[in-house]
């Protein structure tokens, strides 16, 4: 049973898929670091002075105090003291961070799908020899001049 499913195991990861969808996981990984770093780093400060110097980090509802009390000027600091706090300025980053992530994969497949040409719609019809109409392809008499069709 054992040598089965290690055999089987083998099987899948010598496919081309399994190799291609682990560069891709890697590729991705990165990719995503790229752009987590860029909104938090590039996108969001020049945002957060436009709003009255406002930190997105930091952004955070106190639902409950910690074992020290308030009020706390950062994030970091209300978790330090175990507040619970729901953070939505770090969930805005995310937004943001995943809409340009899905921006970009939205381009390059739409490029991708460019450099393929597109299949040839499949015929329905065929055209009736009698008086060149068009007429379904399953048919076996002209509904306009009535011909008996050849199959």
């Amino acid at each position: 049973m054992l040598k089965k499913f290690v055999q089987d195991f083998k099987t899948f990861l010598q496919r081309g898929n399994v190799i291609d969808l682990a560069v891709a996981f890697v590729i991705g990984s990165a990719f995503s670091a790229i752009v987590t770093s860029l909104v938090s780093n590039v996108i969001m400060p020049p945002i957060g002075m436009l709003l009255n110097r406002v930190d997105f980090s930091n952004l955070y509802i106190l639902l409950k105090q910690g074992t020290v009390p308030g009020p706390y000027l950062t994030l970091e600091a209300a978790q330090k003291a175990g507040a619970v706090t729901v953070n939505y300025g770090l969930f805005v980053t995310s937004l943001i961070s995943f809409f340009i992530i899905a921006l970009v994969i939205f381009s390059i497949v739409r490029a991708i799908n460019r450099l393929y040409p597109k299949p040839a719609p499949a015929t329905t019809t065929k055209t009736c020899p009698f008086c060149a109409s068009a007429i379904p392809l399953a048919a076996i008499r002209c509904p306009n001049c009535t011909s008996q069709l050849e199959s």
